[in-house]
């Protein structure tokens, strides 16, 4: 199906996908996949790529319900400082087109960074590798699967 999915099926993580319509005009892609299949905009999470001083690039998972903290992130990373990086440099690097990008079966490897908030709940949603796909999974899967470590880097809005 998509990267993301092959990844879970490979590793046999238990899982489950969430379809939605998906409407071009939505100004948020993670707030429109928490409206249209009703959850908490807490439980679902966008995946934010950001890029330091020396062009590496990091993958933060946070609560579409919050911001990314970039000064925690650079801390977590060990790194001085951070940026948002450029979206076609995340598109690149991930293999997804914005508004799709997951965390799960990106193209490279990138070292992956989730907000606590995510132990909080049973399972988290976290997109599916294209817009209007919903993964549904463990927060702890999530990690093992991309490697991540858990670290405070959400800020609720």
């Amino acid at each position: 199906m998509t990267p993301a999915t092959k990844l879970l099926d490979k590793a046999r993580v238990a899982y489950q996908l969430h379809r939605y319509q998906h409407d071009p005009k939505a100004e948020s892609y993670g707030t429109e996949a928490a409206d249209k299949l009703g959850l908490d905009p807490a439980r679902v999470f966008k995946t934010l790529l950001t890029s330091t001083d020396s062009g590496e690039l990091l993958v933060a998972v946070v609560p579409v319900s919050g911001l990314l903290d970039l000064k925690a992130l650079a801390t977590a990373a060990g790194v001085k400082k951070l940026a948002m990086a450029d979206p076609q440099a995340a598109q690149r690097s991930t293999g997804y087109l914005l508004g799709g990008i997951s965390p799960l079966g990106q193209k490279k490897a990138l070292r992956t960074f989730i907000d606590n908030r995510a132990r909080d709940w049973k399972t988290v949603f976290v997109s599916g590798g294209r817009r209007g796909l919903e993964i549904e999974l463990a927060a702890d899967d999530l990690a093992t699967q991309t490697r991540a470590q858990f670290a405070d880097i959400g800020r609720i809005e």
